[in-house]
Order: structure tokens, then sequence, then C-alpha cells
């Protein structure tokens, strides 16, 4: 049976981008791992994205692909790839930001260790929000989510559209400040454990000006910083559920 090179075209032109959006979202969206790996693997796993995503390839008349409206259509699926990966990304970074918020009030901001993501050196407590968060990505279902997510848009976004404007940006602010408002909700019980801790050893300080507490200050708000940490260790799943929640409400209201 001869091979219709129409179709070819076509199919190709679908891949190319279907290929662009899919790496778009990989930019932001919080995968595990994913900058850690080598670029070899990284291709391997978009290229194996984007084929099983095939019934839901665009078909394309390739006569009117013209250089010009082929990079158009390349920025454009390129954006909505950045707009879906950075919507999920916020989820995880609602738990990166609570922990850095009061990383140097607890004094970890001394030790530094090195994020396993981006290999440099970062607090103690950030890598630690960063891999309670990877491990909640699969833990909430996130990774199928994000491709149910992908499917639905190239179903309410053919390539060449870019459904972005105006009312979507504050979409993306307002989901940012949600990011932030979840994690000074995390961090507000132990930043105020660590106020008290500051006002307790300050009036011993004063009853007692012998007593060098300054050099006690430290292991003791490291230590009920931890200990705090394992006591609202469930809070951190409540945080992402509600995160995600947030998203999906977000990403469906985008790809209806």
């Amino acid at each position: 049976m001869p091979i219709d090179s129409v179709s070819i075209e076509s199919a190709s032109l679908g891949f190319m981008l279907v290929l662009a959006r899919v790496a778009g979202i990989a930019a932001f969206a919080p995968i595990p791992g994913s900058r850690a790996v080598p670029q070899v693997a990284r291709v391997v796993l978009l290229v194996a994205f984007t084929l099983a995503l095939f019934p839901l390839w665009p078909k394309l008349d390739a006569a009117q692909a013209t250089p010009p409206r082929l990079l158009a259509w390349m920025l454009a699926e390129a954006t909505i790839g950045l707009g879906i990966g950075l919507v999920a990304g916020f989820v995880a970074e609602s738990i990166v930001f609570g922990l850095q918020a009061i990383s140097v009030q607890a004094g970890y901001s001394y030790s530094s260790s090195i994020d396993p993501n981006s290999e440099a050196d970062s607090g103690v407590l950030q890598v630690l929000g960063q891999l309670a968060a990877n491990l909640l990505f699969f833990t909430t279902g996130m990774d199928r989510r994000i491709f149910l997510t992908v499917g639905r848009s190239l179903e309410a976004w053919p390539p060449g559209v870019l459904p972005f404007g105006p009312g979507e940006s504050k979409t993306f602010i307002s989901l940012g400040g949600s990011m932030m408002e979840a994690g000074l909700r995390l961090a507000l019980p132990i930043a105020g454990l660590l106020l008290l801790t500051d006002i307790t050893l300050a009036l011993l300080g004063r009853l007692q000006p012998q007593l060098q507490l300054l050099s006690l200050s430290f292991p003791v708000k490291m230590l009920g910083t931890l200990l705090l940490l394992a006591v609202l260790a469930p809070s951190m799943l409540l945080i992402y559920r509600k995160g995600l929640e947030r998203m999906d409400e977000i990403l469906l209201r985008l790809v209806r």
C-alpha cells in the first residue's frame, strides 16, 4: 500500500507542534529529577510523551504551513505549554516557599545542601521542601493530571490559537498569590514558635544576665523547628491538595 506523502507531512507538522507544547510544559512542571537526568533521556521522554498523544495530533494542511506561519504556531504551542507548566509548578513551590521563609529565623541559613534538581547549594529546609514536593507529585497523582490536561488542551486549543490574554494573565497572578498564601500558612506556626523562643530567651537573659543564652538559642530554635515540622507534616499534604484543586479549577477553566 503506497504511503501518502501529504499525510506524512501533516503528521510531521502535528508531531512538531505537539512536541513544542509538551516541551514547554516540561520546562516548568515540577517533575522530580527532570533536571538531573541526562539530556538524551529527557529528549526520549518528551518524544515518547508526544507519541502517546498521537490520536490527538492536529491534522494540518502542509501547503498552508509557510515558514512564518509555522514559526508563529511553534511559538504559540510553546507558550501554551509554558502556561500549563507554570500553573503546575506553583503548587510545588508553595511548600518550598513556606520552608524558605523561616530558614533564616530557624538558624538553618548557616548550613546548605545540594538541591537534587538544580545541583546547586541550597538551604537545608529548601531542599527538604523540594523533596517533599517531589514525593507528593506522584502520591497525589499530579503526573496523571498534567497528562490529561495536555490531551484536553489539544482538543480545546488547536495549533495557531493562543488562548492567553489579559484575563488569563490575571489568573496566573492570582495563582502566584495563592501559592504565597499557602506557603505562609505553613510557615506561620513555625514563625510563631521561633518568636516565642526569642522572647523567652530574652526574658531569661534579663532575669539572669550571667547566663550565656545566645549560644543556646540556635540549637533550641533548630530543634524546635524540626519537631514542629514533624507535627505539621500532614499539613503539607493538605496544602498540596488545596493547590491541586486550585490548579484543576484554573486549567479546566482554560481548556473548556
